[in-house]
């Protein structure tokens, strides 16, 4: 007489095993990781840095956790306007009396609008904006 075997055993168990077993993550566990890091990027958004260095500022939608769906005006934007407003350009000094940021984040701030062309340099120290 043939010896009987014990209970097969289900594909989706085996698997199921081998995943735990191994640390392979599932789709709800992808899923998890997703919204908590969409949850850290909106508060990322939601928090401005203030003119001192580690010293960050929140907003009411990130107090509350709801959005309202506008954003947080950047420091670039900030500079962006100033500049947009003088309309045939303004000087570095004029630039930084009106903003206020120190000299070292305004020169930043300039160098990255001019390299992605939102702003250009008429002569030395004087900005436009493109467009």
């Amino acid at each position: 007489m043939p010896k009987k075997r014990g209970k097969s055993i289900s594909f989706d168990a085996m698997v199921k095993f081998f995943m735990q077993n191994y640390n392979i993550p599932t789709k709800s566990d992808f899923e998890k990781l997703i919204t908590r890091m969409d949850r850290l990027e909106e508060l990322i958004r939601a928090m401005t840095v203030s003119g001192r260095r580690g010293r960050t500022v929140r907003t009411n939608s990130a107090k509350t956790g709801s959005s309202n769906g506008a954003s947080a005006k950047t420091a670039s934007d900030s500079v962006l306007e100033v500049i947009k407003a003088s309309g045939e350009g303004i000087d570095f000094a004029d630039i930084r009396r009106r903003i206020g940021y120190e000299d070292k984040k305004l020169r930043n701030i300039i160098f990255r609008l001019n390299k992605t062309g939102k702003i250009r340099r008429i002569r030395r120290g004087i900005y436009t904006a493109r467009g």
